[in-house]
């Protein structure tokens, strides 16, 4: 039995009639192995098994970024006043701003170049981010007066708050789904050592 059969059970390696493709499937698992070693034992793709926890820490990833430029958009935009379509406008262009920067920042330390970093960043977050967007900036429409409270207003930042956390909820089954074919952050995880 070579090392590579030994991290997947007899019904996937070599399976009769197989014999032709078992080259590139085996190429394929290994690649999604790999993942699985930086994902608490997860796998990925093609029926693997994600954890929820892997799923989260990926949501939380993005969470982050998206939370550090909607709240300075939001920020930005009530304070001078702006109404609802800029303001929302700005925090969601910081959002993706500060998502990508933050995942890019973990693929330069791996040695990536910045535009392949960058392309790492879009694949990886692009989904995510755009999710998280329309379900906040969704909250803080449909709360009554969110988007007007101003900023010493608990209600504002309460709002947002509740904000995140349906974003967080809703974005983590997407995220696991996503990881599990081998999209999403687990195009990260190869630069992870």
């Amino acid at each position: 039995m070579s090392t590579h059969d030994q991290h997947f059970p007899p019904s996937e390696v070599g399976r009769p009639g197989e014999t032709g493709q078992h080259g590139h499937a085996g190429d394929h698992h290994m690649e999604h192995d790999h993942h699985a070693e930086h994902g608490g034992g997860a796998g990925h793709g093609h029926g693997g098994t994600v954890s929820w926890g892997m799923a989260a820490q990926a949501t939380l990833h993005c969470l982050t970024g998206c939370a550090i430029g909607e709240v300075l958009g939001m920020v930005i935009g009530t304070a001078l006043g702006w109404p609802n379509l800029p303001t929302i406008t700005l925090a969601v262009a910081l959002a993706f701003f500060f998502g990508y920067a933050l995942t890019m920042r973990g693929v330069l330390k791996a040695g990536l170049t910045l535009r392949a970093a960058f392309k790492v960043a879009l694949a990886a977050d692009t989904v995510s981010i755009a999710i998280m967007e329309i379900l906040d900036n969704g909250v803080m429409l449909v709360v009554p007066g969110a988007m007007h409270a101003g900023l010493a207003s608990p209600l504002f930042w309460g709002a947002l708050a509740f904000a995140f956390l349906v974003a967080f909820v809703l974005t983590t089954p997407i995220n696991r789904w996503m990881i599990g074919r081998g999209k999403g952050h687990a195009v990260v995880h190869r630069y992870h050592h």
